[in-house]
């Protein structure tokens, strides 16, 4: 076998320069995550009944006679109203708890984007190539698109669920104080000890089964992104705002896409990895607890915090692909 057929052969299993995709989704998803971390920890209190039930802002109106009536939360009558709502809510965590407060999570978000996100897009931009060789004759379509998108989602969750518990677990945890008035803060490291210690190794692994769920998201992203790209072809090698902007609104709207249809999943996954009250755990399953919101919520809090999750993941993810693309492109 020749040199030059060896190196073809050997290319359908690693391609060319495929380190580059793991370096460019780490980078692409750390600043995206930097910078739209309020919004995350905003997104996953809205998910959590505990936070709902605690510190859902609740409409409040004057009478003739100078009493208050207390109503349900304007949010829940007025979709729209929860993009409001998300602004109050930034503005009362910044006040009330610190503007350190509305980063909360990120060092485990970090922590956990970065390789996450490595993973994702070298397995997925790794993966078509691969399939493609194999399968396909070279050639990608969007089946190729969605198998590669599937493997790397299911590949990422398992991966970096551990993680993501401890994210939730630190933002759902509310600042509180001793008696000298001093914040008692809970750091990575402790409650990751903690969920050792009251839960054991599975404890890591709640909303597993919600995350594998969610690969769908993932999925119909990477999918409509490609096509999206394929629209915008003839933008690309221009240069300049015309070809980032046809970049930054195929990723901006396969996103928003891909979460709209998706987006219960993230609330199912919340609750799952939600702490025990009293040493009693009320989620305990995929099903039981879809059943269990809607008998006890309605349908509508499935759609809990969308608005602020939508806030986040548009633009992280205009930055987070423009990032990636670039790389890949600087490092052609």
């Amino acid at each position: 076998m020749s040199l030059e057929a060896s190196s073809t052969s050997s290319s359908k299993f690693l391609p060319a320069k495929s380190w580059q995709h793991f370096v460019a989704g780490g980078l692409g998803g750390m600043c995206g995550a930097i910078v739209t971390s309020p919004f995350d920890v905003v997104k996953t209190r809205l998910q959590s009944d505990l936070f709902r039930k605690k510190h859902s802002a609740m409409s409040v109106m004057g009478t003739s006679n100078g009493s208050v009536v207390v109503g349900v939360p304007r949010s829940s009558s007025n979709l729209l109203y929860n993009f409001v709502e998300t602004g109050h809510i930034i503005r009362d965590i910044y006040r009330e708890e610190s503007p350190r407060a509305l980063f909360k999570g990120l060092g485990p978000t970090l922590v956990g984007v970065i390789p996450a996100r490595s993973i994702n897009f070298f397995t997925y931009g790794n993966g078509k190539q691969i399939i493609a060789n194999t399968f396909n004759d070279g050639k990608e379509n969007s089946y190729v698109h969605l198998c590669a998108a599937a493997v790397a989602g299911i590949t990422t969750g398992s991966a970096t669920n551990p993680i993501w518990v401890v994210k939730t677990r630190l933002q759902l945890e509310a600042s509180t104080r001793n008696s000298t008035g001093h914040r008692l803060v809970g750091g990575s490291w402790l409650m990751i000890k903690k969920i050792a210690r009251e839960e054991g190794i599975r404890g890591f692994y709640k909303g597993l089964s919600a995350s594998y769920l969610g690969v769908t998201e993932g999925t119909i992203q990477w999918v409509l992104y490609e096509r999206l790209k394929k629209l915008s072809a003839n933008t690309q090698g221009k240069g300049g705002a015309q070809e980032w902007f046809g970049m930054l609104g195929s990723a901006g709207t396969a996103k928003c896409v891909a979460s709209l249809i998706t987006y219960p999943h993230e609330v199912i996954r919340t609750r799952l990895r939600q702490p025990s009250v009293n040493g009693v755990l009320k989620y305990t399953g995929l099903i039981q607890t879809l059943r269990l919101v809607i008998a006890e919520e309605g349908a509508r809090s499935l759609y809990s915090g969308l608005s602020a999750h939508l806030m986040r993941v548009v633009p992280n993810a205009a930055v987070m692909y423009s990032i990636y693309e670039g790389i890949l492109r600087w490092g052609a």
